[in-house]
């Protein structure tokens, strides 16, 4: 930067002294500029280099990882083929390993109250094995050594998700797919378009879905209309098992009133205030990386808060796909957060109301004949761009179905159960005919039965 002489007050060019000054002045101020100048470049210089080695390190680090990955798979292969099959030796695993949860936990826990933890060699698959669990099963961390090991052993499989592609079915061993719920979202090989964790590769998606479905052996479904639903979108011929969800066993079991009262105790919620329970799904399209998605909802609390706060609390339980930790501190006393290794339905038993969008939670909920509202704020994105429906959302849905949270406000304080009356009985009759409370003693009676015909 050159400072250039002015004119003094009087409009005369400064003396030859001032001059001077000026020059040295500029002179000096170029040479600090400079030395600035190079200082920055080396200081960009080494930080590039830096972030070079780090990128360079980070790649080497997954290039070996990949490595010895595929040499772990390869062996894991080898033992399919080597080792004999141990048919008494059962695995479960809930939403991948990401918690305790579902039918799986509930067909285990149905095993453990009836002894037959002890009798069996029992595992739970986790990401994370300092999760508590009842009985006798061994915990197991996925991707490790002893995971493929057992995988490449075991009798019984029993989850509720798609496996890695790289996990095979040995032969004699037994696939229980529970699958998690009822769809109103097109599935699998129904879908027109996929948009997940950013992959937009159809073919890709419904190919990997296929080769995944040859596995199973028997699959579970919660009603005639998921039946005929699953057959055709999982390309599924062997046994379908209508005999509701065990997860739901709970929801004939514990809806009493002493039940419950326990209940909100133990998870600390008011026993004098209504209990509303947020349970959305989550969004193909808005995620942080693959399998963690984002919260996305445009639900004003504050103003839930204001209109509902002296008689009302709000659970908010997150898809198990939803990685994200939002602050409620501001809502404490109002909004109580579930994370994702809540089984949900416990949630339902303690909710008056459920608030929700075109989750599977309805199909489930529905059970306990309790008012449902449905926050739809993107409904037709939802439906037109993102996945596609089975049915006609709108005409079916048993409760009202608002975009806003003014309008959610005024159906929760206007809610009539006779308006929706005619709607929650075609509702009731078409999902929850096949639910009993006996699902997870059906379950174990055919796991017992599998034993005994030692993988036949």
């Amino acid at each position: 930067m050159i400072v250039e002489p002015k004119e003094d007050k009087y409009g005369e060019i400064p003396s030859i002294k001032r001059i001077l000054h000026y020059k040295c002045r500029n002179r000096n101020m170029t040479n600090v500029e400079n030395k600035n100048m190079i200082n920055a470049e080396n200081r960009n210089m080494a930080n590039a280099e830096n972030r070079n080695v780090n990128k360079l390190a980070d790649t080497l680090k997954k290039s070996v990882k990949k490595v010895i990955k595929n040499i772990i798979i390869s062996l894991y292969h080898l033992e399919l083929e080597v080792l004999p099959l141990q048919k008494d030796i059962i695995v479960f695993e809930s939403n991948m390993g990401r918690n305790y949860t579902g039918n799986p936990k509930c067909i285990y826990e149905e095993m453990v109250r009836q002894g037959l933890d002890k009798k069996y060699r029992c595992y739970y698959l986790f990401d994370d094995v300092t999760i508590e669990i009842p009985g006798n099963a061994r915990k197991i961390r996925r991707s490790r050594l002893h995971y493929y090991y057992i995988m490449a052993i075991a009798g019984i499989l029993v989850c509720d998700s798609r496996q890695p592609e790289y996990i095979k079915k040995k032969k004699g061993a037994h696939f229980i797919q529970t699958w998690h719920g009822t769809p109103l979202k097109k599935l699998a090989l129904d879908m027109e378009s996929v948009s997940i964790d950013g992959d937009t590769d159809l073919g890709k998606y419904k190919k990997a879905f296929y080769q995944d479905s040859r596995a199973w052996d028997y699959l579970i479904s919660q009603n005639r209309y998921s039946t005929d639903i699953f057959r055709r979108a999982f390309a599924f011929n062997k046994e379908v098992l209508e005999i509701g969800y065990p997860r739901n066993d709970i929801l004939f079991q514990g809806n009493r009133p002493e039940y419950i009262e326990n209940l909100k105790k133990e998870m600390g919620l008011p026993l004098d205030k209504k209990v509303l329970l947020y349970a959305p799904t989550w969004r193909d399209n808005q995620f942080y990386d693959k399998g963690a998605y984002k919260f996305a909802s445009t639900l004003d609390f504050d103003l839930l808060q204001e209109k509902l706060g002296k008689d009302y609390v709000c659970i908010v339980k997150y898809h198990y796909l939803v990685k994200d930790q939002l602050d409620w501190s501001k809502y404490r006393g109002f909004v109580y957060q579930f994370d994702m290794c809540e089984d949900i339905a416990q949630l339902y038993l303690v909710a008056d109301m459920m608030i929700t969008d075109y989750s599977s939670v309805m199909f489930d909920y529905s059970l306990l004949k309790r008012p449902m509202l449905f926050f739809a704020y993107d409904l037709e994105n939802y439906k037109d761009n993102l996945r596609g429906f089975y049915f006609d959302f709108i005409e079916e849905a048993p409760g009202p179905i608002t975009r806003t949270t003014k309008e959610l406000i005024e159906s929760i304080q206007q809610y009539n159960p006779e308006d929706f009356e005619e709607k929650y009985k075609a509702f009731h009759q078409k999902y929850n005919h096949a639910d009993d409370g006996n699902a997870s003693k059906n379950m174990v009676q055919l796991i017992g039965k599998l034993i005994l015909s030692g993988g036949k």
